[in-house]
């Protein structure tokens, strides 16, 4: 005769949360299946930021769970603030859109510069796809090969517009180490940079990350075109230890290091990729392990080599960090950079 045991109470505890775990992971399933993410940039077809978000979006799809459709949208315009802008306003906020935020904004915001609708400390950041140092470079037919050519004679640089990153870096620099950087704006991107530079229009570019270079010019670095004055980071990329950072030109003056470090650190994060506001954190916790998992998946890293596309991801936890550091840096700081920038 068989005798009916009562189930523990342990028992009866692990069920349950075993159920819970399966029936959010199905939730999950039932969220994104048969929908598309999409992911926005603020540049326009051809440049790296668009090129990092094409590769992410042909792997991510398969780590997240129900495997959505991945459409890759560009949104040009305004430095960067329409893309940024529209994802937090006008998008939707349930994980179905996904932002491939412009570096610049994080110091755009941090020097209190008008056109941000909501905080980047709000957004929610699933992850950066690259670390690569930001650099000031030349073409060779300008005869500006090193920062100290540079404080010589004056060097013209493009930008989009006065409040963008390829303004502010050669204004500081100007202010803090006497270079002679003479900016033109109205350019609507790097690309257009970048012809502009090799027809002579332009002694270089201010602001791109190496990697950047790398993937889109390695014919012009092979054949020495580009000179790279300095790098604006917090340590040396291994292929350019010759080239100092902007910090290393400014040691023994105490607020001169404020700057730099300020800049560097604001130009840290290159490929940040943000939610909007109000995607709710059970989402963002599925993004986030999609897109880790996806810095890991060896399709994507063969994808990366093939395009010489460098992976060197930070987490979301990370880029939110720097974001409130630098957002949140001493307003004595803040303001001080700020009167450093053209008016």
């Amino acid at each position: 005769m068989s005798v009916c045991r009562p189930l523990s109470a342990a028992f009866l505890t692990s069920l349950c949360v075993i159920s819970a775990a399966a029936c959010a992971q199905t939730g999950a399933d039932d969220f994104y299946r048969g929908k598309t993410v999409n992911m926005a940039t603020h540049t326009a077809p051809g440049g790296a930021y668009d090129a990092y978000l094409r590769l992410l979006g042909r792997h991510i799809g398969k780590h997240i769970p129900g495997n959505p459709n991945i459409l890759v949208t560009n949104q040009p315009g305004a430095g960067g603030l329409l893309s940024l802008n529209y994802a937090s306003r006008r998008a939707p906020q349930d994980g179905t859109w996904l932002v491939l935020v412009s570096q610049g904004l994080v110091l755009h915001e941090a020097l209190d510069k008008p056109g941000i609708d909501v905080s980047l400390r709000k957004f929610k950041w699933i992850g950066n796809l690259n670390s690569s140092n930001n650099v000031t470079a030349t073409w060779h037919l300008s005869g500006i090969k090193t920062i100290q050519d540079a404080m010589k004679k004056p060097v013209t640089v493009g930008s989009t517009g006065a409040g963008a990153i390829t303004s502010i870096v050669p204004a500081v620099m100007n202010a803090i180490l006497g270079t002679q950087f003479k900016i033109i704006y109205g350019y609507q991107g790097g690309a257009a940079q970048d012809i502009a530079m090799e027809r002579g229009e332009l002694d270089g570019r201010s602001v791109n990350t190496w990697d950047g270079y790398k993937a889109l010019q390695p014919a012009a670095i092979k054949a020495g075109h580009l000179h790279v004055l300095v790098q604006i980071a917090m340590k040396k990329e291994p292929d350019l230890q010759d080239v100092p950072l902007l910090i290393d030109l400014v040691k023994g003056d105490q607020q001169r290091e404020q700057i730099a470090s300020f800049l560097s650190k604001g130009m840290s994060a290159s490929r940040p990729l943000a939610a909007p506001p109000g995607v709710p954190d059970s989402r963002i916790e599925l993004l986030r392990a999609a897109f880790d998992a996806s810095m890991r998946d060896p399709d994507l890293l063969a994808d990366a080599n093939r395009l010489r596309a460098e992976i060197s991801p930070l987490s979301g936890i990370e880029v939110q960090r720097i974001i409130d550091d630098v957002v949140g840096a001493p307003r004595e700081l803040r303001q001080l950079v700020s009167s450093l920038l053209p008016q």
